[in-house]
């Protein structure tokens, strides 16, 4: 058994063995956030998406396509061998000032995984920050590949717009926000996610919580819509109480696209029928397995929804970064391009940390995780 597995599985022994007060106690910690109650859960459940006490997929779909349950895919996940989960040596990063007045011209840094830093119309939009080590209440569990991680939360500058997709460790990081909590100007959230950020400190009207298909203005020129995603949420192991989301970011000549994590649906032909096309698209399409194959896409479905949505370029999220599934970890960026070739849009692949012009094509970059294993 390797270290890190043995790690996770003397972890789950030691809260599984504390009792039943030692696991209430646990729970309890600030990091694992709150549940949407009172009158805001009364507002909650007006939503066209929410019955029987939870949120549903426009198509229901199972969680896990066997049909077995989180325990047994939790105890699956600590007995599989993976092979080459992580890069052989650290993954290439950059670092840039991000400081630069609002005004400066559009650009996208990828932060790795699914964070992104965006500078559009004027605004600082940052999406789904994990600058934490790990992604998980465990600080040896889930731990960022090496070289994954060039910037802290002091790095940002100030953030007119905080957007989270769902409340799942690998999005939403506590650390992260509360050492960002001073910098953000407002946060658009899916319905019930706004609980955990308010027993954070987070102040209540700052918070902008939204179902799908609603939209958010930042000024008079620029908003935020709410989108369809195709997943899951929770902190623990009550689920599905908040909603899990993508976002568009629509303003005067551009539109950008986040899918946050989602399955693939008939929802992305339907955003790109609805939008007229999108300038850019950033698309889960890594940590996937057969059973996950509801909540999460391949990258061959990635590159489908990108033509599906209209897109003029394609990022690709939810890689390089850390490993959450079986697969090697450069997979889905070999299979991404392979799935990319002949597409009407364009694939860019961008080092984590380096600065992205925003322009109706964007620029080309070499395949960096193809030298990796000749530079351990």
């Amino acid at each position: 058994m390797k270290r890190r597995t043995l790690f996770k599985a003397l972890a789950a022994a030691a809260i599984l063995g504390g009792g039943a007060g030692g696991v209430w106690s646990f729970l309890r910690r600030p990091e694992f956030g709150a549940l949407p109650e009172g009158a805001r859960l009364d507002s909650i459940m007006a939503s066209p998406h929410y019955a029987g006490g939870a949120f549903h997929n426009l198509i229901p779909r199972p969680v896990l396509s066997d049909g077995s349950g989180f325990v047994m895919a939790f105890l699956r996940s600590i007995a599989a061998r993976k092979t080459d989960p992580e890069p052989p040596c650290p993954v290439p990063a950059k670092r840039a000032a991000l400081q630069e007045p609002a005004r400066a011209e559009d650009a996208l840094v990828w932060l790795g995984h699914s964070s992104f830093f965006i500078r559009q119309a004027g605004r600082r939009i940052l999406i789904d920050p994990v600058f934490s080590a790990s992604a998980s209440p465990l600080p040896f569990s889930v731990r960022a590949f090496a070289g994954a991680t060039p910037y802290a939360a002091s790095d940002m500058p100030g953030i007119d717009c905080l957007l989270i997709s769902h409340d799942h460790w690998d999005h939403l990081d506590y650390p992260t926000l509360m050492a960002l909590k001073e910098r953000v100007g407002m946060v658009v959230c899916g319905l019930g996610v706004g609980a955990h950020l308010r027993r954070w400190g987070f102040s209540d009207g700052m918070i902008h919580e939204a179902d799908w298909d609603e939209a958010v203005p930042l000024g008079a020129d620029m908003r935020v819509h709410v989108t369809t995603a195709c997943h899951y949420s929770g902190r623990t192991l009550t689920r599905d109480k908040t909603l899990w989301a993508g976002f568009l970011l629509e303003s005067p000549g551009r539109k950008i696209f986040f899918s946050g994590d989602s399955g693939y649906g008939p929802h992305f032909a339907a955003l790109g029928k609805r939008f007229g096309g999108v300038d850019l698209a950033l698309l889960d399409c890594g940590q996937y397995n057969e059973r996950w194959r509801y909540i999460h896409m391949t990258p061959e479905e990635a590159a489908r929804a990108a033509e599906e949505l209209g897109a003029a370029n394609l990022i690709p999220a939810h890689i390089g970064k850390f490993a959450l599934a079986f697969h090697p970890w450069d997979e889905p960026f070999r299979r991404i391009a392979a799935a990319s070739r002949g597409r009407a849009f364009h694939l860019a692949t961008p080092v984590i940390g380096e600065v992205v012009p925003l322009a109706p094509r964007l620029p080309e970059y070499p395949r960096w995780w193809e030298g990796l294993a000749g530079n351990a």
